[in-house]
C-alpha cells in the first residue's frame, strides 16, 4: 500500500492530467467558436508524460517546451486561467497575449518557453544546462520534444554537446508515433528512438508514456544521475496524440482501429482505475475531483474571454529600454576621451577586442566564451588568445562544430543568468545558426511578454579582402538588420571594437557584433583607463491611430 504522502502525490497527479485534459478539451471548443485564433496543438492523450516527468524535478529546476506546450506549463505549475487568457491573445496571459497556443512561457517559474519551430528549444535547453554546470547548482533541465524533432539537426547537435560537457539535461523525446502525418517508422531506421543514445555515449532509456507512475520512476533515473554530475539521458516515452496534430488535421494517415486500441490505455482512466483499487479514492471522490476541475476550467473561461486586449502602444513598451549606458565611464568618440584629459595609447584592433573580452570576464564571473578554436588555439584571428590560460576551460569553451548549437546553448544560457559571449568564426557560418538567433536570441523578448531577457552577444566577422572564397568573405549585417529583436554593432576602429564590445557584454539584448576581417591589424588612439562606448539608436514613434 502507498504511503499518505504518496497517495496524495497520486491524487495530485491525477488533477493534473484531468487539468491538462479539460483545458485542451475546452480549447478545441474556442477553436470551433473562432474564439482561440490560429493554429493549436492538443496534448490529448499525452498527459501523463508532462505530469510524470515534471513531478521528477523540483520546483528551481527548469524545462523547455514545444509547440504542444500546453500540458509542460500546466504540469510545471501554470495557472489555467492565465494560460487560457494567453491563447485568446489578451494582456492578461503569461506572455501578455503576444506569445499564444505555440510560444507559452513562464520564466519566472522555471519554464523557459515553447516553439513553433520543430526541434528549437533543445539547444535552449542545452544552454541553460551549461548555465547550470557554470554556477555549480544540483539544478536539472527536462527538454520535451516530439519524436519528429529527433531527425532534426539541431537535436543531433545539442545532445552531442550536452554528451561532451556532461551537462544536466533530460532530452524527453514524446513519441506519439507520427511527426506530423509521416510514421515514426518512415522516419527512423529502428523502432526505438532511444537508440540514438548510443551514439553520444549517454543512457537511453523507454518508459510507458501512458502511465505516469512508470514515467516519473524513469525520468527520476535520469534526474539523479543529472544531479550527480553524470551528463545527460534520452528519454522516449511511448505515447500518443487522441486529436490530430492540429485542428485542421483529418487524421486519414492513422486507422480508427489504432486509435481505440490507444484510448484503452488511457492515462486518467488508467490512474483512478488504480487509485479506486488500491482504496486511495473512492468514485464518488475521483467524481467530485473532476467536478471541481471542470469548475476550474469555466472560471479560466470566464477570466480569459472577459480580460482586454493588449494595447497598440504595449508593442514597442521596453524595445529599447536596456541600451547600456554607463553615465561614469561611457565616451561617444577619442576626440571627448581626449577632452576628459584620458591617456591614450596605440594598440591593434584585435588587441582592444581580447581587452574588452578579458576586462567583462575579470569584472562578472557570469560572462564567459564559447565557439570554435577559441581556447589553446585562441580562435581564427587571434581575438581570444591567452584567455584560456587566464580563465580556464569552464569560461573559455572550445565547442564541437555545431553553429546551431552554439547560438542556441548561448541563448539558453543568456536566459538563466549568465552573458554568453558567442563566437561564430565567420559571419558565413551564422546562416547555418540563423533558427537560434532570428527565431529564438532575437524573438523571445517579445514572444515572451517582456518577461525574459537573452543578454547574448554572437561575434562574428565579415567582409571580403584575403582571397578566401565565397563562402568566408560575404558581407551580411544586411540581413541582420532587418531582423526585429537584434542589435547589429559594427566597429571600425580599436576604440569602438573595445568600447562597443564591453557596452554589448553588459546590455541585456542579444547583439550580433560583427568585425571586419581586414581590421584586425589596424592600430588607433584607445584609452588607457576602462571606458565604454554607448550604442545609439533612434527612438521610434508611437502610431496614434489606433485603426492602425
Amino acid at each position: 500500500m502507498p504511503s499518505a504522502e504518496e497517495a496524495r502525490e497520486m491524487i495530485g497527479y491525477l488533477r493534473k492530467m484531468l487539468e491538462i485534459r479539460y483545458f485542451e478539451e475546452k480549447v478545441m471548443d474556442l477553436l470551433a467558436r473562432d474564439v482561440v485564433k490560429g493554429a493549436s496543438h492538443l496534448y490529448v492523450g499525452q498527459e501523463a508524460v508532462a505530469v510524470g516527468a515534471i513531478a521528477a524535478i523540483r520546483k528551481d529546476d527548469y524545462i523547455t517546451s514545444t509547440h504542444r506546450g500546453h500540458g509542460h506549463c500546466i504540469a510545471k505549475g501554470g495557472e489555467l486561467k492565465t494560460m487560457l487568457a494567453e491563447l485568446c491573445g489578451k494582456a492578461t496571459g503569461y506572455c501578455r497575449g503576444r506569445g499564444g497556443s505555440m510560444h507559452i512561457a513562464d520564466v519566472q517559474a522555471g519554464n523557459l518557453g515553447a516553439t513553433g519551430i520543430v526541434g528549437s528549444n533543445i539547444p535552449i535547453a542545452t544552454g541553460a544546462g551549461l548555465a547550470i554546470r557554470l554556477r555549480k547548482t544540483d539544478q536539472v533541465v527536462l527538454c520535451f520534444f516530439g519524436d519528429g524533432a529527433a531527425n532534426t539537426g539541431a537535436f543531433h547537435e545539442s545532445v552531442n554537446m550536452a554528451a561532451i560537457w556532461k551537462l544536466p539535461v533530460i532530452y524527453v523525446c514524446e513519441n506519439n508515433l507520427y511527426g506530423m502525418s509521416v510514421a515514426v517508422n518512415k522516419a527512423f531506421p529502428f523502432e526505438d528512438i532511444a537508440e540514438r543514445a548510443r551514439g553520444y555515449n549517454i543512457p537511453g532509456v523507454i518508459s510507458n508514456g501512458m502511465d505516469v507512475l512508470n514515467v516519473k520512476e524513469v525520468v527520476n533515473k535520469a534526474v539523479d544521475r543529472a544531479r550527480r554530475g553524470e551528463g545527460p539521458t534520452l528519454v522516449e516515452c511511448k505515447t500518443y496524440r487522441y486529436y490530430g496534430h492540429s485542428r485542421s488535421d483529418p487524421r486519414a494517415y492513422r486507422t480508427r482501429d489504432e486509435e481505440t486500441a490507444w484510448r484503452a490505455r488511457d492515462p486518467i482512466a488508467g490512474l483512478e482505475e488504480k487509485l479506486i483499487k488500491l482504496g486511495i479514492m473512492m468514485q464518488e471522490q475521483v467524481k467530485a475531483l473532476e467536478e471541481s476541475v471542470a469548475e476550474a476550467i469555466e472560471q479560466a473561461e470566464k477570466f480569459a474571454l472577459s480580460s482586454p486586449y493588449p494595447p497598440i502602444e504595449s508593442l514597442y513598451e521596453g524595445l529599447h529600454a536596456d541600451i547600456y549606458v554607463d553615465d561614469e565611464s561611457s565616451i561617444k568618440n577619442t576626440t571627448v576621451a581626449k577632452q576628459k584629459g584620458l591617456r591614450m595609447r596605440r594598440i591593434r584592433y584585435v588587441q582592444a577586442l581580447n581587452e574588452a573580452l578579458r576586462e567583462e570576464m575579470r569584472r562578472n564571473e557570469s560572462v564567459f566564451v564559447m565557439g570554435e578554436d577559441i581556447a589553446i588555439y585562441g580562435g581564427a584571428y587571434g581575438v581570444t588568445k591567452g584567455l584560456f590560460e587566464e580563465f580556464g576551460s569552464e569560461r573559455v569553451r572550445d565547442t564541437p562544430i555545431s553553429e546551431a548549437a552554439i547560438a542556441g546553448a548561448a541563448a539558453g544560457a543568456a536566459m538563466v543568468g549568465t552573458h554568453p559571449v558567442a563566437e561564430l568564426m565567420y559571419i558565413d557560418f551564422s546562416t547555418i545558426a540563423t533558427d537560434q538567433i532570428i527565431n529564438i536570441a532575437a524573438k523571445n523578448r517579445f514572444m515572451f511578454g517582456g518577461k525574459s531577457i537573452v543578454p547574448v552577444v554572437y561575434r562574428t566577422q565579415g567582409g571580403a579582402g584575403r582571397g578566401i572564397a565565397e563562402h568566408h568573405s560575404q558581407s551580411l549585417e544586411a540581413w541582420y538588420e532587418h531582423v526585429p529583436g537584434i542589435f547589429v554593432v559594427m566597429p571600425s576602429t580599436p576604440f569602438d571594437a573595445k568600447g562597443l564590445l564591453k557596452t554589448c557584454i553588459r546590455d541585456n539584448n542579444p547583439v550580433m557584433f560583427i568585425e571586419h576581417k581586414m581590421l584586425y591589424g589596424t592600430e588607433g588612439e584607445v584609452p588607457e583607463v576602462e571606458y565604454t562606448v554607448p550604442v545609439s539608436y533612434t527612438h521610434l514613434t508611437l502610431p496614434t491611430n489606433r485603426e492602425v
